[in-house]
């Protein structure tokens, strides 16, 4: 090994290891035509359907708080006077035939994050362990049936106790698919996925109001209430979907037989010029301790968290702050459609800048910028003009800075249980921030716009601003003290079986910032 600093800096750069933080030329040998078009066929199989798969959930997820979210303006106190149109028609019916105040509503919500927290974790070691084609399609399948047992409720025990039982079905789904994603594409590559994977939710929350409002006019058919109505319709989509999700899944990418061999070979090459994703791991308990224990892993858990509270209060919450600001319950749900839309080519936008960037903690600082000056707008402001503004703003941040955070973990955690791990605990802390959203925005803050929930909401997003700053730093200062190290001849060589172990804290690895 060389000692000589200048010519051991010409080896860094033209070495096969430093391809861990690739440089242009390093990209551009796997960006042929070869390429493209396998990363099309990969797309087809696992973008397209994936993506279809958690927007037809996500609709289901939505649709009904959507509806049950304008449950306070059916409760003397709240919002004003009762509305006689059919979107309040349909919510007081839910209320008084399960007998569900506005508390016990916010405790089934956060009782459905709770369960969802509890399984997240645990769904991604099964992943780990045994099949995606098998385990993401079976988690699909039982939440749509989970679903439409929730229009079959009778009670508000039974709502309660099915609402656990989503959460905990759903759990898998998401943090699954991240993990996947990094086992198939490079670390560049990935976020664009993750990007428009997370931008199906943000449509789906687009035209979810739209959907619940019309299925709601069922009311009545079958001998059903038209909120049941919603769930069950859904729910059945969802088991269809997932139906044929089990002929579209693939399989781990060493085996995927959408594949020929000499794609399969050309995938294993790009992924071992990236990162581990072309290791064939075993699990080892070992990898779930290294998450555990890795400060990074709790730091991007952190910067969820406070990304959380703001996105999901947001999407449950959209229709009550729209239709307090004197909007029918109906028209609270179209208007939902704009802010929503803004907030899917945002998505957009952050994926095609952090491509070109190659940053991504700078710009999930600006999406919450945005974010805080939406809240701001709400919290200052009492004309329904300027509150709608606020609305958009805060979309345009919130989930904008979502997708971007999502996929940061996946691109910087090396070892594949361990980033199995560390993508679901990043998930499962997050949205216990979702636990304390839906609980701290209660019917009696709806009179007054929920300043005092928007205050604690710009309080989560200084607090993710102030983590990922924190993460960037930390992160390119360790990349500047590995690069020394290697300049300097001070790093060692190590097996294969001790790079595997050692992840993403071997001196050649470098971080996205």
């Amino acid at each position: 090994m060389s000692t000589d600093p200048e010519k051991r800096a010409k080896d860094v750069e033209s070495s096969d290891a430093h391809s861990l933080e690739p440089a242009s030329t390093a990209y551009d040998e796997f960006d042929t035509p070869e390429d493209r078009r396998l990363l099309r066929k990969i797309d087809l199989r696992w973008v397209s359907p994936l993506t279809v798969n958690l927007t037809i959930v996500t609709l289901s997820t939505q649709t009904a708080p959507d509806l049950d979210a304008a449950l306070p303006a059916v409760f003397p106190g709240s919002m004003g006077c009762r509305s006689t149109n059919i979107g309040n028609a349909k919510i007081d019916g839910l209320t008084t035939d399960l007998k569900v105040s506005p508390a016990s509503y916010n405790t089934a919500l956060a009782l459905y994050f709770i369960a969802y927290v509890t399984f997240e974790v645990p769904a991604n070691i099964v992943l780990k362990r045994f099949d995606p084609q098998f385990w993401l399609p079976t988690l699909t399948f039982a939440w749509g049936v989970a679903s439409i047992a929730q229009g079959l409720v009778t009670n508000r025990a039974g709502l309660f106790g099915i609402r656990i039982l989503l959460g905990a079905t759903e759990a898998g789904l998401f943090p699954g698919t991240i993990y996947v994603f990094s086992v198939y594409y490079r670390r560049k590559e990935r976020h664009w996925r993750v990007a428009i994977f997370f931008g199906g939710a943000a449509l789906s929350g687009a035209f979810g109001g739209i959907l619940a409002y019309a299925i709601g006019k069922m009311d009545g058919v079958g001998g059903k209430r038209g909120w049941q109505w919603i769930f069950i319709l859904e729910g059945l989509l969802t088991v269809v979907v997932s139906w044929i999700a089990y002929f579209f899944v693939p399989t781990w990418a060493h085996k995927a037989t959408f594949l020929t061999d000499v794609e399969r070979a050309r995938l294993a090459a790009r992924l071992a010029s990236d990162s581990d994703a072309a290791h064939h791991e075993r699990f080892a308990w070992v990898y779930v301790r290294q998450a555990f224990a890795d400060p990074l892993v709790w730091g991007y858990a952190l910067l969820f968290h406070g990304f959380a509270f703001v996105l999901y209060t947001l999407s449950l919450f959209m229709p009550t702050i729209i239709a307090g600001l004197g909007f029918a319950t109906w028209k609270a749900q179209l208007m939902t459609v704009p802010p929503n839309t803004l907030a899917a080519l945002g998505i957009a936008t952050g994926a095609w800048l952090a491509a070109k960037t190659r940053r991504r903690a700078p710009l999930i600082i600006g999406a919450a910028a945005i974010a805080i000056i939406g809240y701001i707008v709400l919290i200052t402001t009492s004309t329904p003009g300027a509150q709608y503004v606020g609305v958009h703003f805060a979309a345009l941040g919130v989930y904008t800075g979502n997708a971007l955070l999502l996929s940061w973990p996946a691109e910087n955690i090396s070892g594949q249980t361990k980033r199995a791990v560390g993508v679901a605990m990043q998930i499962t802390i997050g949205d216990l921030g979702a636990v304390t959203g839906v609980l701290l925005y209660r019917p009696a803050y709806a009179a007054h716009h929920f300043r005092k929930p928007h205050i604690i909401a710009v309080g989560y997003l200084l607090f993710a601003v102030a983590v990922a700053s924190a993460l960037w730093v930390w992160m390119d200062r360790e990349n500047r003290r590995r690069e020394a190290v290697i300049v300097a001849g001070e790093d060692e060589e190590v097996d294969f079986d001790t790079k595997v172990l050692l992840g993403d804290r071997e001196v050649h690895w470098r971080y996205q910032t």
